[in-house]
């Protein structure tokens, strides 16, 4: 397997077209015990996270949003409120657990009429060109094998005028937070997995692949290589977690 033909999956390195089935294998593991392990693993900040990022969509009224890689559907939630019943807010996942548990949570949250579930690869979003005024992307690019042709993918479905954010982990930048964000990632989260999903490995590639993702200038760089305009970034906790966000015109 030459280096070319390869990617990572976490800090291993596997054939190209193998991630997305390996990524789906962790997903697949992960879905039933997600949510509890999201509020367990940041002590509930990622609610506030999500927050941060639908404050930023600038979404009114009756617009149309795409929650990519939108899991258990947080950020969905919000979109829907944000564009109300004459609006529509499609929910897409590469992963059908994720997106059935998704379902659930949103039927039982009584988030119904202004939500559709589509099951899609965010590299080749089958959307037509323009479609919505807001994509989100929260914890997903990491996931994403090609991540070039994922933002292409998402720029294309973006109306002119439209929003991309993208809600991501990234890198500290507070002085001292590497180290002690590198313990709590190699010790406590795996051993959380272990505890109370009974799965310390998927937990353990979650961590890995927070790592390997792209920081946040590299990130920017790469959303202004995919057509996106007026890029930025927020760090959150420090560097923790970024949002990074691109323009339409």
């Amino acid at each position: 397997m030459s280096e070319d033909q390869a990617t990572d999956f976490g800090y291993e390195r596997v054939p190209w077209d193998e991630k997305a089935r390996r990524v789906r294998g962790v997903f697949d593991s992960v879905a039933r015990n997600y949510d509890l392990m999201n509020d367990l693993m940041s002590g509930g900040v990622h609610r506030l996270w999500k927050r941060f990022t639908l404050a930023l969509t600038g979404l009114r009224a009756g617009q149309r949003a795409l929650d990519v890689a939108g899991g258990t559907g947080d950020l969905t939630a919000g979109l829907a409120r944000q564009v109300g019943e004459s609006g529509l807010v499609v929910l897409s996942d590469i992963n059908a657990a994720m997106l059935g548990r998704g379902r659930d949570r949103l039927t039982d949250r009584g988030v119904l009429g202004n939500v559709e579930y589509v099951q899609a690869n965010a590299e080749n979003l089958p959307f037509r060109e323009g479609t919505f005024d807001c994509l989100t992307i929260g914890f997903g690019l990491r996931n994403v094998t090609d991540k070039p042709a994922a933002l292409a993918s998402m720029y294309r479905v973006l109306r002119p005028g439209g929003q991309l954010l993208v809600l991501e982990f990234s890198h500290p930048v507070a002085p001292g937070l590497g180290a002690i964000y590198d313990a709590y990632s190699f010790r406590v989260l795996p051993l959380l997995g272990k505890l109370v999903a009974r799965d310390p490995a998927s937990y353990r590639y979650l961590a890995e692949s927070i790592r390997m993702h792209p920081p946040q200038e590299k990130l920017l760089a790469m959303m202004q290589a995919a057509g996106l305009e007026g890029c930025r970034y927020h760090n959150l906790s420090g560097g923790i977690v970024a949002v990074h966000r691109g323009y339409k015109y």
